[in-house]
């Protein structure tokens, strides 16, 4: 089983390519536990919220990769959920990178419109921009393979697949 782990700021589509391609190609996908949570009990978010939300995303993973699918998608992990506590509290529980992680990461840049939807946090330019910073160096810091998505949504849609079609077929280059 191989996993990809969509990563990076809010509003540059993730959640959407993450779900088109379940939809297109059959693969499935693990939704965002972040976004259900804070939907459920809002967005005036502690340190403790970010660790139940990393563990509700843990057991989404789980639940899915029990069905063994040769490919597995993830529309978030606790990598993620660590750029939101830096961004959030300056700080990083080691707990948030003690979770498995993906075979591959796609990083989304922020080179989208940013759309509010009622639980994004980060629509100006320099908070987004710090943001996707604090994603990327995420991946950096724990050193996992990735490939940056970029461009038009056309654009993103083509180089997502390309990565994952690799990953896929067993080709080692992220």
């Amino acid at each position: 089983m191989r996993t990809v782990c969509f990563h990076g700021a809010e509003s540059t589509g993730k959640s959407v390519l993450c779900e088109r391609f379940h939809r297109g190609r059959g693969w499935p996908c693990v939704p965002e536990y972040g976004r259900l949570y804070c939907e459920e009990h809002g967005t005036d978010l502690a340190m403790e919220d970010l660790l139940a939300i990393a563990e509700g995303q843990a057991a989404l993973n789980r639940q899915a990769m029990a069905a063994r699918p040769p490919l597995l998608l993830l529309d978030t992990d606790q990598l993620m959920t660590a750029a939101w506590a830096e961004m959030l509290f300056g700080e990083v529980p080691d707990a948030l990178f003690a979770y498995p992680k993906a075979d591959l990461y796609l990083l989304f840049e922020p080179d989208v419109p940013w759309r509010a939807d009622g639980t994004r946090f980060f629509g100006e330019d320099e908070s987004r921009a710090r943001f996707a910073a604090l994603a990327e160096a995420m991946l950096e810091r724990t050193r996992v393979p990735f490939v940056r998505i970029a461009g038009t949504w056309q654009e993103r849609e083509a180089q997502a697949l390309a990565a994952i079609e690799r990953l896929h077929s067993g080709d080692p280059r992220p």
